[in-house]
């Protein structure tokens, strides 16, 4: 696997060795002695997530006040932009995002450190998207940013179309605010 970072250190883009031939491709997607040799990351994985979305759909950007969770995201039907925020106060990196392209063609995989809030975009027509999580979901210290916070500047790659987002990622509050 070859491990990258991102403008945002502790996020890292992972890409797995595939071996494909006319038959199809296999590829490891995760190993946790691997993950930690290649990342410096030991962890725990606790509960895996899987969903699927129309194009258009952007989930986020979530995270949990306390129990925060890290993410290992990855896509294996479709194509989204993958984003994460740092919100960790003490970060040399608060206030800023990173952005990947994750894909069922690319493999890609992207790491997120537990401290960050995550959300992503649905470029193709359906995307199937698997996280594992270091900790257990805790809809009472659930949060949401916005996902077009003015502070955060992402740049979704929208083309001119409004994104559909859920009542509660509507709802989500500004990156200034606690």
């Amino acid at each position: 696997m070859r491990v990258s970072p991102t403008a945002i250190a502790d996020v890292l883009l992972i890409e797995p060795r595939v071996f494909g031939d006319a038959r199809g491709f296999f590829y490891e997607s995760f190993n946790v002695r691997a993950f930690a040799e290649a990342t410096g990351v030991e962890l725990d994985f606790v509960q895996d997530n899987h969903s699927k979305s129309a194009r258009g759909v952007l989930r986020g950007l979530h995270y949990q006040a306390q129990r925060p969770q890290g993410k290992l995201v990855r896509v294996v039907s479709g194509e989204v932009f993958d984003v994460a925020v740092d919100i960790r106060p003490q970060s040399p990196t608060y206030g800023q995002w990173v952005g990947e392209i994750l894909s069922a063609s690319n493999y890609r995989q992207l790491w997120i450190p537990p401290g960050l809030a995550h959300g992503f975009l649905v470029l193709s027509d359906t995307a199937e998207f698997l996280y594992k999580t270091t900790d257990y979901y805790a809809p009472e210290h659930e949060r949401c940013l916005a996902w077009d916070d003015p502070t955060l500047k992402i740049e979704w790659p929208l083309n001119g179309s409004e994104p559909l987002v859920s009542i509660k990622d509507a709802a989500g509050h500004r990156f200034a605010q606690p």
